[in-house]
């Protein structure tokens, strides 16, 4: 749930913090009062688009923070953050996001910077916004078949993913097989390249890790002199007449005898003299690899045409040896395949037979399920249009085969739910027969069937219910409500039905202060909403009998939250 907003400079509100409660949270107000900026707030965090114009004027920026609290540690959004590498405790997860006057996005997700496209990644798994003229999913035919398997849930899981394992194969083996038929010209052009690139390959005949050995091999002999000389004056310096090596011979004798006299002197006289014997070995190791030591030019000058051949070979065929030898093995795989490109093909033609067949059956499959599943969800959405007082619409998912031999992703076969709003009237399709208002009905109906299985933790209503009164008021209220039950449900609403149904009632208004406009939020309890739910049963006048009315509204409604609950 949305447990906490904070707006700073966004539009007419100047700072600020709205706490928010689990079930129906309800916002009424004046019109203008800025009720929809809130939204239009959420909406930036689930990353919708921004503008310059939603930045307070004489302010430099925008500032919009949102703290959710989830439960169910196993909530798809933590998966996703996880992939992300984005720390995530306690089931809390805050997005915040900045818009500045250069019109620069900056947006975090607990603390770390991220793109936009991930922000609405995260958030849409977080806030669903329905405005009262945004059907979204619904008036997107395409999207139709992702809403019926949503609802189809675990029964379609299993037999849509070993579809998916099926269809990603017989992609594949389909775009080999394409690339099998290309013009018998290019064929022979790429066949001859292949040959060339991997003949020159082999006439290096590389190994791995040479090309390291030979840079360390020729920095030796470039550097011969100097290291002749050095070992040479190393060798002088230990061996040479009254140097290092007589030197300590001295001071092995002397404290040879002192430890004769002394025991104390014992040890470090055991120290010299094993120092002496190990610098003579070294000396004598020294000298020897002074007499082998030869430069040999010829030596060099071999080293750098190995090592310019291998530069050649890695400015054609990758950055170091290794990726050479690796490029070699993939071009001989492709030549192999050219090569034997009849053969091949005879088997690839087998194979897509195969699994075209695989795919046929699984695609079946996938069709008798959902076709379960839509008579279900028929059944389910009638229900809930019966209770929203479209008793007389009939509401089918119609199947549509796709081409002979065609597979999607999907299936074989696309959707579109297809109603009709008046008896006698033929089913059409669901985008082009029903009205604003039936498609908010519609999609009241499909959202009380499907939260209790979205995930979505808030869901937002922006007036949904803008032009119904009377039953159909009542009953968009209860169907709020419903959904509200198994998600935070914010909504944006004058009807007073709705109002009387919120777990939270918050009024919005416009103030003056300081000669700027701003936007107040106060939530209203007891006699205050008592008060406010008469204004909007009977306009400005509150008198008595509307407040009474209001108390009843109230009553009737507590009622019909806990028989829901």
């Amino acid at each position: 749930m949305l447990r906490e907003l904070d707006i700073r400079n966004f539009a007419i509100i100047d700072n600020l913090t709205v706490s928010f409660t689990e079930g129906l949270t309800v916002l009424t107000g004046e019109t203008g009062a800025g009720k929809s900026i809130i939204i239009d707030a959420v909406n930036l965090l689930a990353g919708g688009r921004g503008s310059q114009e939603f930045i307070r004027h004489g302010a430099s920026k925008a500032e919009i923070e949102g703290l959710f609290s989830i439960e169910d540690d196993k909530h798809p959004v933590f998966r996703k953050m996880e992939e992300l590498g984005i720390d995530f405790a306690d089931g809390d997860v805050l997005l915040r996001r900045e818009l500045n006057d250069k019109g620069k996005n900056v947006c975090r997700i607990n603390g770390k910077l991220v793109t936009i496209s991930i922000l609405r990644e995260v958030g849409g798994a977080l806030i669903d916004i329905h405005g009262q003229h945004e059907t979204q999913e619904l008036m997107d035919e395409k999207r139709h078949l992702h809403l019926l398997d949503q609802y189809a849930g675990k029964s379609l899981f299993k037999a849509k993913a070993s579809y998916s394992h099926t269809y990603e194969k017989y992609t594949k083996l389909k775009r080999d097989f394409a690339s099998y038929n290309e013009n018998e010209q290019q064929i022979a052009q790429r066949i001859d390249l292949l040959t060339f690139q991997l003949r020159e390959i082999d006439a290096a005949d590389l190994i791995a890790g040479e090309e390291e050995e030979l840079s360390l091999e020729r920095k030796k002999l470039q550097n011969f002199n100097k290291i002749y000389e050095s070992v040479a004056a190393a060798h002088e310096a230990i061996q040479g007449e009254s140097k290092g090596l007589d030197w300590v011979g001295s001071a092995m004798s002397e404290l040879e005898h002192a430890a004769s006299v002394d025991e104390t002197y014992q040890s470090h006289s055991e120290m010299v003299n094993s120092s002496f014997y190990q610098l003579q070995d070294t000396a004598t190791e020294i000298k020897r690899m002074l007499d082998l030591m030869e430069f040999d030019p010829s030596r060099l000058n071999e080293i750098e045409q190995r090592l310019a051949t291998i530069q050649t070979l890695k400015r054609k065929y990758g950055a170091s040896v290794e990726d050479i030898l690796l490029y070699h093995e993939t071009q001989t795989d492709e030549l192999d395949k050219l090569l034997n490109r009849d053969k091949r093909l005879q088997l690839d033609q087998q194979k897509l037979k195969e699994l075209t067949e695989d795919l046929k059956i699984e695609a079946e499959e996938l069709m008798l399920l959902r076709k379960k599943a839509a008579v279900r969800l028929s059944k389910d959405i009638m229900e809930q249009l019966r209770e929203l007082h479209m008793g007389k619409a009939a509401f089918e998912v119609v199947f549509e085969p796709l081409a002979q031999g065609k597979f999607d992703r999907n299936g074989g076969d696309a959707i579109a739910f297809h109603i009709s709003t008046n008896m006698g009237e033929p089913l059409k399709p669901l985008t082009k027969v029903a009205s604003g208002g039936e498609l908010s009905r519609m999609m009241l109906a499909l959202k009380t069937i499907f939260s209790k299985h979205q995930g979505i933790t808030s869901i937002i209503f922006d007036e949904v219910d803008t032009g119904v009164s009377g039953r159909v008021a009542q009953a968009i209220a209860e169907k709020i409500a419903a959904i509200s039950v198994h998600s935070q449900v914010l909504c944006i609403s004058h009807l007073p039905q709705v109002a009387a149904m919120a777990d939270q009632h918050l009024f919005i208004e416009k103030r003056i202060e300081k000669k700027r406009t701003i936007t107040a939020v106060h939530e209203l309890d007891g006699r205050e909403r008592t008060e406010e739910m008469s204004r909007m049963l009977s306009g400005a006048e509150i008198t008595e009998l509307t407040l009474q009315h209001a108390d009843e509204l109230l009553k009737l409604a507590k009622d019909r939250k806990l028989a829901m609950r």
